[in-house]
């Protein structure tokens, strides 16, 4: 499985514009698990980032196929023009270091 994890930054007069470009993502087949989540901004160190999108998909061709599917690119026009940063980062979950705990409720 791959993880595919992207943070972007947006200007106050762009907030609403990225987070509906962004949400389009979530109409995309490809992912197992796909979320556009807001950041809380509670972090005692930094709380630069606006906006965190979540992915999940089967293998590296369903990543492929998710950038290449036609509202990817719908998003792409939307938030490009009016973010400001973007970061992005995909992983292999199968060789990455963990550890599960349990959840504390």
């Amino acid at each position: 499985m791959i993880r595919h994890i992207v943070f972007f930054t947006a200007k106050p007069e762009n907030i609403d514009r990225v987070r509906a470009g962004l949400s389009l993502l979530t109409e995309n087949p490809h992912a197992a698990v796909l979320e556009i989540g807001t950041n809380m901004k509670t972090d005692l160190f930094g709380n630069e980032v606006d906006f965190v999108v979540y992915g999940e998909f089967e293998d590296e061709a369903a990543l492929a196929a998710y950038k290449a599917h036609p509202v990817y690119r719908q998003s792409i026009n939307i938030v490009r023009p009016v973010r400001e940063m973007r970061i992005a980062a995909d992983y292999d979950c199968t060789t990455a270091a963990k550890t599960v705990f349990p959840l504390v409720r």
